[in-house]
């Protein structure tokens, strides 16, 4: 007996051995993967951003590249040059000129009605009538059925939807969170307190921004869905896809949509389970600065260094000369030194100012010695510098830079600039006061706190839910039947008139019923006087 239970014991010694084994075992797997279990299978996955810049690409990148190191197999199409060299990663450029990487008007287009918007009236409408020409595509796009799940950039890329007629397909929202995309997936955002794509207010808004702000929620998909923008795409890819239903009613079957935001670096809002926030995705640890730019930051001692950089689409060239003179002049004034991203020469630069056409910038936000970020305002800029928790000065230019600038500078994180007012005076002062005031860097560093502090990573979400869609066949689950509302019966139109008619019958009823029983004593107190 006593023979028999050892052998027990021991049996079980070793099944609960072989049971701890296989835990560790698939706690090391998870923890390969991310945190997430293993795929079922290596999906087939194609990504569409036919019209994008580089800074919509680097969310994209760092998205694919995510999928990629589950096995994953992702296709890209794009019209900008080959960036990833993960063997799972295969890039197609259309090589399509309307959407250069360089852009030597930006500036304009900030004074442009719409920020900049209606230029893709003219830039959108020609590619969708040449990008099904191209032969890549043209090949790809015979071949999206064998896809597992396609991807859309939200942001600029309606003629990308002929290929997702009857296929299940999720977006990803670049500029962060937009009203107009929300609405469509049936979260209408409240213009009382929700900015819009182009700006933002300080909170609690004054009668008087909310007025502007809700105009700009309704004038903004109007002028781009349909006044300005998408009618022109739809009559070009209509004489292409004449069988093809409408742009807009392929856009409603979305599965999902990947928001780059976060509610600890924007505006908090209501989320409908077919949105998940994945802001600052393409964030990532600091690796080493090449020996010579490492030396010459250091070389700036306790003063420090000012990074300056207005993005990948406005080229330093392409910067007025006034302007260019008038930062010259305050960095002469500054102790600090200047690392400045831009392209071309730089005549009479002072001593304290280094220029480099390109630049690693978030290596170089992450250097202790970097006290502040001089920035276009552009959100993955504004993102890795909370992440890297360094203040900013922001100079807006176009498009949601404004609603970028307006943020930074309402929550403390630093100050904003206006071209037009730009003075030497203005940029040594604010610089200043960003370097000498301890706020401007404390609030930056707990909102950076705030960000990093997450159960999952953005990366993981991304990769999670993208395969919840494919492992679901489309997710209808997470859709929200609003999305399939007009707006008379979202807003219950029909009914609050309904009841309005009903309303007045009843108060022409009851004035019916008050003339009769007038009439009637009016009649019988008649018939009494003459009696």
């Amino acid at each position: 007996m006593t023979k028999s239970c050892k052998d027990y014991i021991k049996l079980f010694h070793q099944q609960m051995n072989v049971i701890t084994l296989c835990l560790l075992a698939v706690a090391m797997a998870r923890s390969t993967n991310g945190g997430l279990p293993p795929p079922e299978r290596p999906y087939k996955i194609l990504m569409l951003l036919p019209a994008a810049s580089k800074s919509h690409k680097n969310v994209f990148m760092a998205f694919s590249e995510a999928l990629a190191d589950r096995g994953h197999k992702v296709v890209i199409l794009s019209g900008l040059p080959q960036s990833s060299k993960h063997p799972n990663v295969l890039e197609i450029n259309h090589e399509m000129p309307y959407m250069g990487d360089a852009s030597k008007s930006v500036f304009e287009k900030g004074k442009s009605v719409g920020g900049g918007l209606g230029t893709f009236a003219i830039t959108l409408p020609a590619m969708a009538r040449e990008m099904y020409k191209v032969p890549s595509v043209k090949q790809l796009y015979e071949k999206r059925r064998e896809f597992d799940i396609i991807i859309v950039n939200h942001m600029f890329n309606e003629i990308a939807y002929p290929f997702v007629h009857k296929l299940p397909f999720i977006t990803v929202a670049t500029p962060g969170m937009d009203a107009r995309q929300s609405a469509i997936l049936g979260n209408v955002l409240n213009p009382s307190y929700a900015p819009n794509l182009l700006g933002s207010y300080p909170h609690p808004l004054s009668v008087w921004q909310r007025i502007k702000n809700t105009f700009m929620h309704i004038f903004i998909p109007f002028f781009w869905r349909n006044w300005a923008v998408v009618p022109l795409i739809q009559k070009e890819i209509s004489a292409q896809f004449p069988d093809l239903p409408p742009l807009l009613d392929l856009e409603r079957n979305q599965s999902l949509t990947l928001i780059n935001s976060h509610f600890s670096i924007t505006t908090p809002v209501p989320l409908l389970p077919s949105q998940v926030e994945v802001g600052a995705m393409h964030c990532r640890p600091v690796k080493p600065l090449p020996q010579d730019l490492e030396s010459w930051l250091i070389g700036a001692g306790s003063e420090g260094v000012i990074y300056f950089s207005l993005g990948s689409v406005t080229r330093g060239e392409s910067m007025p000369p006034e302007y260019i003179k008038t930062f010259l002049e305050a960095f002469r004034r500054l102790p600090q030194r200047v690392l400045w991203k831009y392209e071309g020469e730089l005549k009479d630069a002072p001593d304290n100012v280094r220029i480099s056409s390109w630049l690693p910038q978030q290596d170089i936000l992450g250097h202790n010695n970097v006290k502040v970020f001089i920035s276009h305002g552009g959100l993955l800029s504004l993102q890795e510098s909370i992440y890297h928790a360094v203040p900013l000065l922001v100079l807006p230019i176009f498009g949601d830079q404004p609603r970028n600038g307006m943020f930074v500078k309402d929550s403390g994180l630093g100050h904003m600039l206006v071209w037009e007012e730009l003075s030497a005076d203005r940029i040594v002062n604010a610089l200043t006061d960003i370097i000498s005031n301890p706020k401007y860097k404390r609030n930056v560093a707990k909102m950076s706190a705030s960000l990093r502090d997450q159960l999952t990573t953005p990366q993981e979400r991304a990769v999670f839910w993208t395969e919840y869609v494919i492992r679901h066949r489309g997710s209808p689950q997470l859709r929200c039947p609003a999305a399939q509302l007009s707006w008379v019966e979202f807003l219950m139109l029909d009914v609050v008139g309904l009841l309005l008619l009903l309303l007045l019958l009843l108060l022409l009823l009851i004035h019916r019923l008050l003339k009769a029983v007038s009439t009637a004593l009016f009649n019988s107190n008649a018939k009494k006087k003459k009696d």
